[in-house]
């Protein structure tokens, strides 16, 4: 690439960071949503990249619906397995400790994430919505119990099905909206009111298009408040987004940290 237009992209990303920035420090009520980008930085693949997206060489309609865990949980955990395996010595990254340095100074209000790999809570984060859940427990519908994931993944390798419950040896189901159910409802509400109060929507790693979560910013948006967006791929909202941050997601919110205001 010619160094010139080296200099004027990088330039040009820089002034989209500071201008991030200053929306951040002018909010009263900013809020982030978050997707499986920020959590690439930590060795976590997305979902529909090419080539190395998690459901690149899946149907996940057959690997991650309800109906597989209930006809089958064994064939199901084989999946699972290997995704909770994969997932429960992962790190946060910096972007994870940016969002988390931004709630501690009081610059957002919290979190929404579509992401259940708990990566946000382990980085600081305390106003955390999980709306998809958190790979944190498994569940028995049989009797309600909860399980670590530790104790999950001692179970799997233990076994060559579905872990069992502890208590009564029902087949354990992540505690996970698996396609085919519906969002917890409370946690869902939660998050609506958020958006709805936020006067920013930051949405960082997200393509915006898995629904119901994806109409969180609409509702921002809708209510009089201002939209950002921090991800390379192109999102149904980048011609309504105040700024648009496309290069690497650690990068772009390491600058936009440094350009804030110290409060």
């Amino acid at each position: 690439m010619d160094s010139a237009v080296q200099d004027s992209r990088s330039a040009a990303a820089s002034q989209d960071a500071a201008a991030l920035a200053e929306l951040i420090a002018r909010s009263e009520r900013a809020v982030v949503f978050t997707g499986a980008g920020i959590s690439v930085p930590s060795g976590i693949p997305d979902f529909r990249s090419a080539g190395t997206g998690i459901w690149e060489d899946v149907d996940p309609m057959k690997v991650a619906h309800i109906d597989a865990w209930r006809r089958d949980p064994d064939t199901f955990w084989t999946f699972y397995g290997d995704r909770f395996a994969s997932l429960v010595d992962k790190r946060p990254n910096r972007a994870h400790e940016v969002v988390a340095e931004l709630e501690r100074r009081g610059a957002i209000r919290g979190v929404i994430t579509q992401n259940i790999d708990r990566l946000h809570r382990v980085a600081g984060t305390r106003n955390l919505l999980e709306i998809h859940g958190s790979i944190e427990h498994s569940v028995c519908r049989q009797c309600g119990g909860r399980t670590e994931i530790d104790r999950v993944v001692e179970l799997l390798r233990d076994s060559d099905g579905a872990p069992e419950c502890p208590a009564c040896v029902y087949p354990l189901k992540p505690d996970v909206v698996l396609f085919g159910e519906m969002l917890p409802a409370r946690t869902m509400a939660a998050a609506e009111q958020l958006a709805l109060e936020a006067d920013l929507m930051i949405c960082i790693g997200s393509s915006l298009l898995v629904h119901p979560a994806a109409g969180l910013p609409g509702l921002t948006l809708d209510a009089g408040g201002e939209l950002a967006i921090v991800t390379a791929s192109d999102t149904p909202l980048d011609d309504r987004a105040v700024v648009k941050l496309t290069g690497d997601v650690v990068a772009e919110l390491d600058a936009v940290l440094q350009a804030l205001p110290a409060r």
